[in-house]
């Protein structure tokens, strides 16, 4: 009998959106001829327990017991009638089935309010720019918060909503806590999680259970999942990987794991449960399976003896996101952030441009796994099939390419390929902010859809972007953002502190970059991030060359990644970090500049050394460099309608050509000579994206020569040239 899969994704991921490895899976084992269903299980969860039915339930049972409640949680349970009866209306205004309900949200009367709004006041100004359902979006946000705070409180101390029991998995060199937590009575989260998996294994009877686990947050559920089914459905082969997996379980010895799976996958999933299926059915055996862990005789086994290659990306097929509720999930506004609005609020369908990262090189990152250091880009006639197979199947078009850093020329070429095909798509990814993101670039992006870009600039300093081998300078992180943010691309700036040898000076001058680059308009969203050392980034790898010490954690039989670890060249880099997200805050809401770095702090900080105009003087200062002959040209209006003038100076007339165009808001005209406008009335069709083959610039310099008009260099130098290169003359 062929198997018949079930893929799962456990509590919690992310409320606006379903993770995607499930539906890549599905995707690639559709171009088998596999049986395969998915489901997340987390958004199932939070919608039952987040109902009427699930609140009334919720309440009746603190009702009953003898516990004995926080001031914020009594208050909630005193307002229990109210949490009952807006709850339904509420989820469904998140799922965006409900709008009218804004108005109600926004006059503060309709919603109970506990803790969470504490700080609203303090807030308000940062609505100034939001619309009534943005508002709307964030208050029932934080209405849905004071109820997972009773939740975390009163019922299951591991929730959360976008990780459950994160503490345990994280860094959990040993097994002892999350095994002692998984023997604990069941809560009203595990019950309604493993009820919903029942209905799952009903509904479609699977031979093998797929759990994948991308976070730390996640693994908790998984083994709540892989211990109901050894207990209730012995029969069913579990099969556990994903990114926590992959990054964490590289050393795996921890026996007790295998009492909630069969299996462990590491890397790209598509060849190891090829070959699980296969070893499933009889068909080969333990020496036939590749990067898998499992128990045999008590201890644990890793089998990679199979030398087959892993399923090149163009072969994975298209991500298949049936089954999975799209239609149900909630966007949510919890922080007034433009990016971590954007991971929150709205339903992306999640695509990869290229496997792996082209650049491999920065030395905090996991270098060294599959995931980042095996490169393998998709061509952008794929791309676009895949995003209009998925198109068909969401009904949605807005992408979320989840590249570790996509290939800048991969992203010319995917966004011709949209505009070619006229596909109406909205798009976000994440970048390496390189010198290849020409201005002209950028322009062809958000033509193609783009809406915003991540990047890491990490530690504004020179010196210590050098170190960390990314391979830009703040001066090039300053002109790509600007590049960026003249086209309309909103640009987030992944921000770094405690690098190892960084100063306390290096910290405040990289604190004074990033107010020029947010004051300047260069940057409009941000997050610093505290460095951490992992144990397969070239840092924790050797932790001498970068003057680093790791001090733990002790060696153990289960995770092993996040390292700890002593900085003597560097700072206290702890003190830094209210001061660094305060600042932060103010600056993403256009306020705070003129305040000095030093009042950020309640400690003494020395005086930036940076200048106060150096991000405007990079800006200025860095031109692109020279087109190359061989650069495409793109025409990205419309055709002209062309007439002949009549213009008379004196007894002379002259005749010049008029080129009027028609753009979506207004029109414009162009006055040239006749000769040049009638060689721009032949040419610019063929600088349209369409069926032919794209111009170079050296065919057109070439074509303008041919044509009797005199030298090119000139030309573009002229009037004309310049007119038509700010109206969508693009050289990319």
């Amino acid at each position: 009998m062929e198997p018949s899969i079930l893929f799962i994704t456990p509590p919690f991921t992310q409320l606006n959106t379903p993770y995607p490895a499930t539906a890549y899976l599905k995707g690639f084992l559709n171009t088998k001829g596999f049986s395969s269903y998915q489901a997340d299980l987390g958004i199932e969860v939070i919608l039952e327990l987040f109902s009427g039915k699930g609140l009334r339930a919720l309440f009746a049972e603190l009702e009953a017991s003898d516990r004995e409640l926080s001031e914020n949680s009594f208050r909630i349970f005193s307002l229990r009638d109210d949490y009952i009866t807006t709850i339904d209306p509420v989820i469904r205004f998140l799922q965006n089935k409900n709008p009218t309900l804004a108005h109600s949200i926004c006059d503060r009367s309709y919603l109970p309010e506990a803790a969470r709004f504490s700080d609203l006041d303090d807030l308000e100004w940062a609505f100034g720019t939001m619309g009534i359902h943005d508002k709307a979006r964030h208050l029932a946000t934080l209405y849905l918060e004071d109820l997972g705070d009773l939740i975390t409180e009163a019922v299951d101390p591991h929730f959360g909503f976008s990780r459950y029991a994160e503490r345990l998995g994280r860094s959990a060199t040993h097994f002892d806590a999350l095994h002692e937590a998984l023997q604990a009575p069941e809560t009203r989260i595990s019950v309604t999680l493993t009820k919903r998996l029942e209905e799952r294994l009903q509904a479609w009877k699977p031979t093998v259970v797929c759990l994948t686990v991308p976070f730390p947050g996640n693994l908790y559920g998984a083994l709540k999942c892989g211990q109901y089914l050894k207990k209730h459905h012995p029969d069913l082969s579990v099969i556990m990987g994903g990114g926590y997996a992959n990054t964490e379980l590289r050393s795996l010895k921890e026996p007790r794991i295998f009492d909630y799976v069969d299996f462990i996958c590491l890397d790209d999933g598509e060849a190891p449960l090829l070959a699980l299926l296969d070893f499933l059915e009889g068909k080969r055996g333990l020496d036939g399976l590749k990067r898998v862990y499992s128990r045999i005789n008590g201890a644990v086994m890793y089998h990679n003896q199979n030398r087959e290659r892993d399923v090149p990306q163009r072969e994975t097929g298209t991500p298949d996101y049936r089954d999975l509720r799209l239609n149900d999930y909630l966007s949510v506004i919890e922080l007034v952030n433009p990016m971590h609005r954007l991971w929150s609020d709205g339903r992306w369908n999640k695509l990869t441009l290229a496997h792996g990262c082209y650049w491999g090189k920065c030395s905090f990152c996991d270098v060294t796994l599959d995931y980042i250091k095996r490169y393998e880009p998709l061509t952008a006639s794929l791309l676009c099939d895949r995003i209009e197979e998925i198109i068909e199947q969401t009904g949605q078009n807005g992408f979320h390419f989840v590249d570790e850093a996509a290939p800048p020329a991969l992203m010319r070429d995917l966004a011709l390929e949209i505009i070619r095909r006229k596909l109406t798509v909205v798009w976000w990814t994440n970048i390496r902010f390189e010198k290849n993101f020409t201005a002209d670039l950028c322009l062809l992006l958000k033509a193609s859809g783009c809406i915003a870009v991540s990047g890491g600039l990490e530690v504004a300093s020179d010196r210590l972007l050098e170190r960390m081998k990314k391979g830009v300078t703040v001066a090039q992180v300053a002109k790509v953002g600007h590049s960026f943010t003249q086209a309309g691309i909103m640009v987030h700036a992944y921000l770094m502190y405690g690098f190892p040898t960084q100063t306390a000076q290096e910290t405040i001058d990289s604190l004074e970059m990033v107010r020029q680059l947010f004051e300047m308009g260069v940057v409009q969203s941000g997050f610093w991030h505290r460095f951490a050392m992992t144990a397969h980034s070239p840092v924790g790898l050797h932790p001498a060359g970068f003057d680093v010490m790791r001090t733990g954690p002790d060696d153990g039989l289960f995770a092993d990644n996040d390292l700890d670890h002593a900085d003597p060249l560097g700072g206290d880099h702890g003190r830094f970090s209210e001061g660094l997200r305060k600042s932060l805050f103010n600056y993403m809401h256009g306020v705070g500049f003129e305040f000095p770095l030093r009042s950020w702090f309640d400690f003494k900080t020395p005086a930036t050394t940076i200048p106060p105009n150096y991000i405007a003087r990079q800006i200025d200062q860095l031109a692109d460099s020279e087109f190359r002959p061989n650069a495409v040209v793109v025409w990205l209006g419309s055709l002209p309608v062309v007439s002949v003038l009549e213009v008379k100076k004196g007894k002379k007339t002259t005749e010049l050509a008029e080129l009027v165009f028609y753009a979506r808001k207004n029109e414009w005209a162009l006055e040239t000579a006749l000769p040049v406008g009638e060689w721009l009335e032949t040419i610019m069709p063929r600088l349209q994206i369409g069926k032919q083959d794209p111009y170079s610039l050296g065919d057109l310099k070439a074509d303008f020569e041919a044509a009797g008009l005199g030298s090119f260099g000139s030309f573009v130098h002229s009037v004309t040239w310049r007119s038509l290169r700010q109206n969508g003359l693009l050289i990319i």
